[in-house]
């Protein structure tokens, strides 16, 4: 999992950035719902088979989502921010693979459906965790930052990143990443289902 060491590097930047928007007013939401459109743009730009553009349109995305948290933690964090960031993430993901099927349809289909089935896996134990954690009061010894409990995984932000940028980069080839990737968010599924399961058990 890379995220520990991602967010060490991007801290300072994205906290220096978030000084402005917070100046003038703008709120984490807004960059939230702001972000979540420019990620949008990035469906018809990969149906178009826009590579360049659909990649812009990621990696902006992505940006505003670290902003978002950065203008938060200065104006103050909350349940309705951390909702709509995270209910818009999970969408934005999805999205992205289904723009390579709609690309080409022939080669793509059944890998673009195989890895959003996989997020379906990464999602929902990361949020079921994440419901619990929230009703047993315990906290996320590592993010203690975010609005809710951070269960780790073996595919996490800055893996699927990196996985889309890989697929703009080589739409070619595709297939052959959503399935290698599909995979891995499988493995993170299984680890934190029974991480999950222990841990609510003792608790």
């Amino acid at each position: 999992m890379l995220d520990k060491y991602s967010i060490k590097v991007i801290k300072w930047p994205l906290n220096t950035l978030a000084v402005w928007p917070d100046k003038l007013g703008i709120t984490a939401n807004q960059v939230t719902i702001s972000g979540f459109l420019i990620g949008l743009l990035a469906l018809p730009a990969l149906a178009w088979q826009q590579y360049e553009w659909a990649l812009a349109c990621i990696l902006l995305n992505r940006i505003f989502d670290g902003l978002d948290g950065a203008i938060a933690r200065r104006q103050g964090i909350t349940d309705c921010g951390g909702f709509l960031d995270i209910t818009l993430d999970f969408l934005f993901y999805s999205l992205v693979p289904f723009g390579f099927v709609l690309a080409n349809p022939e080669a793509n289909a059944v890998a673009g459906a195989f890895l959003i089935f996989s997020f379906i896996g990464t999602g929902s134990s990361f949020l079921s965790f994440a419901i619990m954690a929230s009703k047993r009061n315990i906290e996320s010894p590592v993010y203690k930052q975010k609005s809710l409990y951070y269960l780790g995984g073996l595919t996490e932000g800055t893996e699927t990143i990196a996985c889309f940028v890989l697929c703009c980069l080589l739409p070619q080839h595709f297939a052959l990443i959503a399935w290698v990737f599909g995979s891995l968010c499988w493995f993170t599924t299984g680890t934190r289902i029974l991480a999950g399961y222990q841990t609510l058990k003792q608790d």
